[in-house]
């Protein structure tokens, strides 16, 4: 069986889809870093994956991923007890509605005090400038230390952890680099935590410095530090949706009105179709955990099994016309949690999807909503979005000019 990891790494996003037409629907079968594979999709295939006794995370995550995205000895790289004590943490941390609703605030703080700097400049990137925002507003919404000089030090870091993971080459090195400064600075913050015996305000950075694993010990310093970047980072991310809210805007300028009116169900609705339609994640994996049979295909212990993300959110048989943005397929029931996958599926409380979905898409709504109250103007750039880089965005981040603040008036002018 012919290796397929070369072919992944040039045709990114494309590739699960066209391999997955290419078989009739049938399931993947493949070869990725010399290991056995196989790729799932559809609703389905979710259950599957995120039952326990299919599939197990230990062990297979690449080690160039864990070094760059997640870090050693991640709650993502758990199972079993260990992983459920460990996820019990994340889960009061950031699916508290208050804690959500206290960062989205925050992140609206940030952003109206960035924005009169943005009109004074002229133009800026919309990528990079979301990740200060959102960079400076997880640290004071977390109780992280970050001194003002090393702010934007900081959030070049978070990006490049996320930027670097699925490549090789400088990309991939940055990450590298950005997380051994990142988790030295960190755990340095926790030792120092530990060691001031200040019992202040429960806050997120306090509550991983004194976290007790499933053994009753507590974390060392550099794995605690791993676990705050695993708040601090994928808030960031949120800059990857930030930047892609902005070109759904440009493109169907039709949705600004109802974000501009501040209607809440039009900003979950948007923000939900924004994480449908462009690509994040290409897929997650796991391990079979035992010989598993799937649609009439037997699957051998320790095989890789690949669940298909990218595919799923534009499968026209869950969603008609999936290359059409349409927020008003979100305006009725919430999408089931096997339905709607772009940062996993399955049940965040009993497996392995992401705790901090909530918070992904309060931001984006906020941002959304924050975004319609610009005036601006959008120059001319190359705002392609290549299916071949992963992760992907607009080629440019998305450059605005003559920018000026107006929450009620904002229309967006095209490029001259």
């Amino acid at each position: 069986m012919v290796d397929s990891t070369l072919s992944l790494l040039l045709r990114g996003y494309a590739w699960l889809p066209d391999r997955r037409r290419s078989s009739g629907g049938a399931p993947v079968r493949t070869r990725l870093l010399g290991k056995r594979a196989i790729a799932l999709h559809g609703p389905a295939a979710v259950r599957f994956f995120y039952d326990e006794k299919h599939i197990h995370r230990h062990g297979a995550l690449p080690e160039p991923v864990i070094d760059t995205l997640f870090g050693q000895g991640a709650v993502h790289t758990l199972d079993g007890e260990h992983h459920r004590v460990r996820k019990g943490m994340f889960l009061h941390l950031l699916k508290d509605p208050v804690g959500v609703k206290s960062l989205t605030d925050q992140v609206v703080r940030e952003w109206d005090g960035a924005v009169a700097g943005w009109a004074d400049r002229g133009r800026i990137v919309l990528f990079d400038e979301a990740a200060g925002v959102l960079t400076r507003a997880v640290h004071a919404w977390a109780g992280v230390p970050l001194p003002e000089a090393e702010a934007d030090g900081t959030a070049r870091d978070l990006v490049a952890m996320v930027d670097g993971f699925a490549t090789a080459g400088p990309r991939h090195l940055r990450a590298r680099r950005a997380r051994r400064r990142q988790e030295k600075r960190l755990a340095r913050l926790i030792e120092a935590e530990r060691e001031s015996g200040d019992a202040g305000p429960a806050t997120p950075f306090r509550t991983v410095a004194h976290h007790r694993d499933a053994d009753g010990a507590l974390l060392d310093p550099r794995t605690a530090a791993v676990e705050v970047l695993n708040i601090l980072r994928p808030t960031v991310a949120v800059s990857w949706f930030a930047a892609f809210a902005a070109h759904a805007l440009h493109r169907w300028p039709e949705h600004r009105a109802a974000l501009r009116d501040g209607d809440p169900a039009s900003a979950y609705a948007f923000a939900q179709e924004v994480r449908r339609f462009y690509p994040f994640a290409p897929f997650i994996g796991g391990l079979a955990a035992e010989r598993l049979e799937w649609a009439g295909r037997t699957i051998r212990p320790g095989t890789l099994v690949l669940l298909d993300l990218y595919g799923q959110n534009h499968d026209p048989d869950l969603w008609p016309r999936p290359y059409v943005f349409d927020p008003a397929r979100f305006r009725g029931a919430p999408p089931r949690s096997d339905e709607l996958v772009p940062q996993g599926g399955g049940d965040p409380a009993t497996g392995h999807r992401c705790p901090g979905e909530d918070i992904t898409l309060a931001l984006l709504a906020a941002l959304a909503e924050l975004l319609s109250g610009l005036t601006y103007r959008v120059a001319e750039q190359d705002l392609s979005i290549p299916l071949s880089r992963v992760p992907t965005a607009p080629r440019s981040g998305f450059v605005i000019e003559d920018i000026q603040h107006s929450p009620t008036t904002a229309t967006e002018e095209a490029a001259s």
